[in-house]
């Protein structure tokens, strides 16, 4: 479980496969401070067992279904990737509940600075429309952030000039892809109500 909130961006350094699975080695520096093999580290919003680490290097397997329904396709070397550590007990909860088990990926449609703020604009699958709600939460890539504006096929975020210098934000350019998690109580609040209705 995470919060959405990124502690740092670190950098991919390889993303190769391997004969047991792809291979995903990161340079990180917060995201290794009292790591223990098995941990679960969200890299991009995605939940992942760290493998090994060594000096600043923290090593993940990823499985194909992993990198085939995710925006790790596209990642190469030099790439900035979103990376939180799992919550503990005792912790903040400054965003909302993650689970890091990415949805689907959305698409950048829409991508300026207005005035001191950047709007960002995400185009979506329209079957995964009705999760997006006005005032809601979503992590896009990981991040907890909170819906300003919707349309049938896209929804909006504001970004303050902090979330731009702590994450991948900052290299997105229109088209690139995603990866998108929408709100688990909202999801669970559909299967009650479909499961009542049946």
């Amino acid at each position: 479980m995470f919060t959405g909130i990124v502690e740092e961006a670190g950098q991919v350094l390889a993303f190769e496969p391997r004969q047991a699975a792809w291979s995903l080695a990161i340079s990180a520096r917060v995201a290794l401070e009292d790591l223990a093999e098995g941990d679960s580290i969200a890299v991009n919003g995605c939940c992942l067992t760290a493998a090994q680490h060594e000096g600043n290097t923290l090593r993940f397997d990823v499985l194909e279904e992993t990198r085939r329904l995710t925006n790790f396709s596209a990642l190469k070397p030099g790439a900035l990737v979103n990376l939180e550590r799992s919550l503990r007990f005792g912790g903040k909860v400054g965003g909302h509940f993650v689970t890091g088990h990415i949805d689907t990926q959305g698409t950048v449609a829409v991508f300026e600075g207005r005035g001191k703020d950047y709007y960002l604009g995400v185009r979506i699958p329209p079957e995964w429309s009705r999760y997006v709600v006005h005032k809601g939460s979503i992590a896009i890539d990981g991040i907890s952030l909170t819906i300003a504006e919707v349309t049938a096929d896209t929804f909006a975020v504001w970004l303050i000039p902090h979330t731009l210098e702590v994450t991948n934000l900052c290299e997105k350019r229109l088209g690139d892809p995603v990866n998108l998690e929408f709100d688990l109580l909202g999801k669970h609040v559909e299967k009650l109500l479909l499961t009542r209705s049946s």
